[in-house]
Parts: C-alpha cells; sequence; structure tokens
C-alpha cells in the first residue's frame, strides 16, 4: 500500500546505517522520575561519525504516569563551523512519520548552504519508534516485501477479504512485538523536543520540519507556544482535516502531478504516452491493472505487482529533475514487458537493499505512528464506498489511496483523542508550500498559514514535493534569512521554481 506521507525528502547521498546502542545509559543510571528531572538532564556527548556528535535523551513513556519507564532518544550533532559567535542549535526532522532525524543530520552539509552550517549546531534525534529510539518493530524483511508487493486495491469482495486478513495480522505482530504501542504518537514526540530544547541549553527550540516534520512543528507551537524560536514548515500538513480528507487530497495532489508529468513527457523523444492526457491516465491504469493480474518481472525474477508499480511511480513524483527521467524510462521498460526500473523505485523508495534487507523500520513506525496521530477510523463499510468518490476525483491514485487508513480499525483501542488544533498563537513561523507537491497538497500549506496566526507563507509555484532545496534562490534566501536573523519576510512571498 502506498503511502505518500512517509518520505519526507529525497536525499542525494547514501544514508548511514548507524549503529545503534553505542551510545547508550550506562546500566545503573539514575531514572528521572519527575518532569523536572527529565528537563535538568544534560547531554552527555560522544564522537561519533569523524566529525559529528552523538548521545541520548531520556523521555518518559507516559508524560501521564511517569512510572511507565522512560525512552531513549538517539540524538547526532554537527557542530557549527562558528562556535564563538553561533547562534545556537537548529533541530530538524526530515518527515515520515519514520523517517530518521540522525540521518538527515548526518547529511546536513548536503542540505544547508555555508552560512547556516557556520552559525547553527546542526541537530537531529530520531523519534520515539524509529531508528535508534527504542525502535517499533512489526515485520522481517521477508513480511515488509510481502507487504509492499500485496495487493492494495480490492476488486471484489474476496480481495477486501485478503487485504483486512493481512492488515489484521500486521496489526497483530506490532502488538506482539513492541511493548508500549499506544505511546508513540507524534504529539508524545512534540512534548519530547521540549525537553531535547532544554537538554540543548536552549531558552526557544529554533525548528526545520519537513513535509511529516511540519506536524511534529504545529503541535510543538500548540503546546509551548512561548519556546517557539525560528521555526520553518516546509510541505506542510493540515492540522484541521480529517484521515479521509487527507487521503483524498493526497491522491488528488498525486493525480495532479502526474498530469504536469504527462504534458512534459510529450515534450521528450523517449516518451511512450499516447496523447492527449486522457489517453495517458488510461495507459496507467491499464498497466497497473495488467500487473494485478501478470506481475511484470525484474531482471532477477522478482515479480513486479501491481502495489509495486504503484509505488515506484508516486516515488518518481517526489522530485521533478530526476523523478520524471526515471519514469519515462520505466515506462518504456514496462511497455516491453520489463519492471525491473520500477521495481528499482519502488526499493528505492522503501529503502531496500539488494540483498532484501531494509536499511531503516520506517514502515513499521509509519504505520503505528498513523494510527495513533489520525484516530476515529472509518469502518470498512465506509471506506469501501468512498472508494468510488476517491477513483472520480482521482482516477489513477485514488483507487489506491481510498484504502490505506483500513487498518487502523484493527488497532488497540485509545482513551485519548487526537489533538485538536484551533489556533495558535506565537512568535513568527515560516510556511512553506509548493503548488504542485503530490504528497502534501498546496491546499494544506494555506490551511496551516491560516491555523498559525503570524505566520508568513511562501508559496513556491513549480513541482515536487517539499520546496526548500530545490533550486529557487527566492525562496532558499527567504529562509535563509530568516534562520540567520530571526525576521521573517515582510508580506507573504511567491516565488517560482527555476526554468
Amino acid at each position: 500500500m502506498i503511502s505518500p506521507r512517509k518520505r519526507g525528502v529525497a536525499l542525494a547521498v547514501v544514508i548511514v546505517l548507524l549503529f545503534m546502542g553505542t551510545f547508550s545509559i550506562q546500566r545503573g543510571q539514575h531514572l528521572p522520575s519527575t518532569l523536572a528531572e527529565y528537563q535538568s538532564q544534560k547531554l552527555n556527548w560522544s564522537q561519533c561519525y569523524d566529525n559529528f556528535e552523538c548521545s541520548y535523551l531520556q523521555v518518559p513513556v507516559d508524560y501521564s504516569n511517569f512510572r511507565e519507564g522512560r525512552f531513549r532518544l538517539h540524538v547526532l550533532r554537527l557542530k557549527a563551523i562558528d562556535q564563538k559567535n553561533k547562534i545556537g542549535s537548529l533541530v530538524i526532522n526530515p518527515g515520515g512519520p519514520g523517517a530518521s532525524g540522525v540521518d538527515y543530520a548526518y547529511n546536513a552539509e548536503y542540505i544547508f548552504g555555508p552560512s547556516l552550517l557556520e552559525k547553527y549546531d546542526i541537530v537531529g534525534f530520531d523519534p520515539r519508534g524509529i531508528g535508534g529510539s527504542d525502535p517499533i518493530r512489526c515485520l522481517t524483511d521477508s513480511q515488509t516485501d510481502a507487504s509492499f508487493a500485496a495487493d492494495s486495491k480490492p476488486d471484489n469482495q474476496k480481495e477486501l477479504n485478503t487485504l483486512i486478513s493481512e492488515m489484521r495480522q500486521y496489526v497483530s505482530r506490532c502488538e506482539s512485538k513492541t511493548k508500549d504501542i499506544l505511546h508513540y504518537s507524534t504529539a508524545d514526540s512534540a512534548r519530547d523536543m521540549d525537553l531535547l530544547r532544554s537538554a540543548l541549553g536552549q531558552k526557544k527550540l529554533n525548528y526545520l520540519g519537513v513535509s511529516y516534520g511540519t506536524y511534529l512543528g504545529t503541535l510543538y507551537a500548540d503546546y509551548f507556544p512561548n519556546k517557539v524560536g525560528r521555526m520553518v514548515l516546509d510541505g506542510a500538513i493540515s492540522p484541521i482535516v480529517s484521515s479521509t480528507e487527507q487521503n483524498l487530497m493526497q491522491a488528488i495532489g498525486f493525480d495532479s502531478a502526474l498530469n504536469a508529468f504527462i504534458a512534459d513527457c510529450y515534450k521528450h523523444l523517449d516518451c511512450v504516452l499516447e496523447q492527449p492526457v486522457e489517453k495517458a491516465q488510461k495507459q496507467f491504469i491499464s498497466l497497473f491493472k495488467k500487473a494485478s493480474i501478470n506481475p511484470l518481472l525484474g531482471t532477477n525474477g522478482r515479480p513486479v505487482t501491481e502495489s509495486l508499480v504503484v509505488l515506484g511511480t508516486a516515488y518518481t513524483l517526489y522530485d521533478r529533475s530526476t523523478g520524471w527521467p526515471q519514469l519515462r524510462g520505466a515506462l518504456k521498460e514496462a511497455f516491453s514487458g520489463n519492471g525491473q526500473e520500477f521495481l528499482s523505485l519502488a526499493d528505492d523508495y522503501a529503502q531496500r537493499n539488494g540483498d532484501g534487507t531494509y536499511n531503516t523500520n520506517e514502515t513499521d513506525a509509519q504505520f503505528v505512528i498513523d494510527c495513533l496521530d489520525w484516530k476515529g477510523p472509518r469502518t470498512t463499510a465506509e471506506i469501501v464506498d468512498e472508494a468510488k468518490v476517491f477513483a472520480e476525483k482521482a482516477p489513477v491514485f485514488g483507487p489506491y489511496l481510498a484504502y490505506s487508513g483500513l487498518s487502523c480499525q484493527f488497532f488497540p483501542k485509545l482513551s485519548i483523542a487526537s489533538p485538536v488544533i484551533k489556533k495558535i498563537s506565537t512568535s513568527p513561523i515560516l510556511i512553506v508550500g509548493t503548488t504542485r507537491d503530490p504528497a502534501t497538497p498546496y491546499k494544506w500549506a494555506l490551511d496551516l498559514h491560516n491555523t498559525i496566526l503570524n505566520s508568513r507563507l511562501i508559496s513556491l509555484n513549480g513541482d515536487g514535493h517539499t520546496g526548500y532545496g530545490h533550486g529557487s534562490s527566492c525562496v532558499d534566501s527567504a529562509v535563509d534569512h530568516y534562520l540567520l536573523t530571526g525576521t521573517a519576510p515582510a508580506l507573504d512571498l511567491a516565488c517560482s521554481s527555476p526554468s
């Protein structure tokens, strides 16, 4: 099943496998029993990965009952070049939910320009349940393979029953393998981030969150408005829509991004799509359907199922410069019966290695955290009925995203309701929205802008997921100036992607 929120940013560098446990808390170390004790802890930094520093932060499993124990959050820091004149720490998060903030910070030199690296300690942390922070575990590598390849769009009652059985099994595995499974929400992580702010010795939190990282930042601003420093939220999650509305808007967003790809494809000699756009859309739908009946094959004989082709297609729409050429090549191969390129794209998205192992636990973490964050799941009957609306409004991706909330109805019952955010009043926050963003539709940036009073919106007229660091000097200079000086633009900005 595709999960477009899953990837915060696609880095053009290799993600390093971190050796978890190297910087563990020593046996016998005092366990905090009050919030004040958690707030007063200091980070014990150790050198790691050449010029980085690593540590662990202790946070309570349950903020309403400190006797429930604690999680250890893995933290990584790249120290500012100019320590004498540095501004402070900039905490960053790449989204997901489930993506590693430690990996993100490890790539800081590829993400930020020299001026920010000079003035800020760049700090990334793995939120609870992710990476090196008491990771959520549900599936083995082979089970994860099967999950990605499974039929995510049931076309009849038999296929629906199979999907329901698979989802029940997934939830059961998560429950049996993950202790404290009800304490991995983004609301908890927002509270953890304030403990991190305190441990870093910062009076206010300077933060850059992208994609789902914007929701983490939004909750932090809602819970701790007086502790917000310089905050940038790029690729916004709307805090005021239901999970059903989220899925529908994402489906429409991915269809819109696909249409933009199709229009551009016609300009290239290697384009195998028919004109006009409506015929090209039907080609995609036909390709997906054929793969559901007779999967394509990779070069090693591995089946390339319908879901893997859909996932590979979605992945290419995150970044116009690299993804669109890859999609043209994958289509050319697929129309001749070769599914290897689509398989490679799906594996890249899932962070699957050639030997069948996975770099991260992001898939399992994303599944659990999503269900905790967006409660009130639809019933199976409601999902089946709403799938017709999804297919009508987003004919290519809608039929798949319509079923993305099916599993949460089998999740353990919660007594805590989802956060309700009305209006947030804090210091100026910078919001970046890309007009044809497939994963976080531009409307969500408008929603967040209207929710956070005194915020400034940078609108990037362009394609792809998120706006900062994608070649627009208009966006990049405004964000950098704000982070370096604390001065937000006087008015909302309208920027354009480079041609």
